[in-house]
């Protein structure tokens, strides 16, 4: 089994004025397909070329010394760009009552939690991801180095729990439209999130 890219559900452009159209371009062929390819070069001669993503990434202290950091960053940004990808399904988008119960219980509110987010998410030095995950059954945010995801587990990645929310903070997800104001691309990350496919999420995690 071979990873591939996976196909977006949208054109380039549907992300205009938020995300630019050259921008998801590059961001899609090829800083993904970029991690795809080398993924599948540092596994086909291993016992784990037929494993699924996920199981590389909870299952990373298996592989191989000599390649593991770099399956680490490979599979792991391959992983992050397939859920970050996800997130934006064109269409309705409304919070379910459950994920709004539960960031309310936590948070306080929506619009507490997306200030949460925010302030950790340009607080954040270098390059990285911030997610709001579940962990034995509750919300948290959390942040990542790299290309590290939260699957892989405290000892690897310093956090863990289900990805929900996944925001990417590498200058290629965003420099060419913000430069290095991270506020403002953070800020247009909350225009183009679907909060039905999020609360997708939710709702498989429980």
């Amino acid at each position: 089994m071979s990873y591939i890219l996976p196909k977006l559900q949208y054109k380039y452009d549907a992300l205009e004025p938020y995300i630019d159209k050259e921008t998801m371009k590059i961001h899609h062929t090829k800083h993904h397909q970029k991690y795809v390819d080398n993924a599948n070069f540092l596994l086909k001669d291993t016992n784990f070329s037929k494993c699924s993503e996920n199981y590389i990434l909870i299952n990373l202290k298996k592989i191989p010394f000599s390649i593991r950091d770099s399956v680490r960053n490979n599979v792991g940004g391959h992983v992050n760009h397939s859920f970050f990808w996800k997130q934006f399904e064109l269409g309705k988008s409304e919070i379910s009552i459950e994920l709004k119960i539960s960031i309310n219980k936590i948070f306080g509110s929506l619009e507490e939690f997306k200030k949460k987010f925010t302030e950790i998410s340009i607080s954040k030095f270098g390059s990285g991801w911030v997610w709001l995950v579940l962990n034995k059954n509750k919300l948290c945010i959390v942040s990542t180095s790299n290309q590290d995801n939260p699957l892989m587990g405290k000892n690897i990645a310093g956090v863990s729990g289900i990805p929900i929310i996944g925001l990417d903070l590498w200058e290629h997800a965003y420099y060419l439209k913000y430069k290095n104001n991270r506020i403002d691309y953070v800020n247009a990350f909350w225009n183009i999130i679907n909060w039905s496919k999020i609360s997708s999420f939710f709702i498989k995690s429980i």
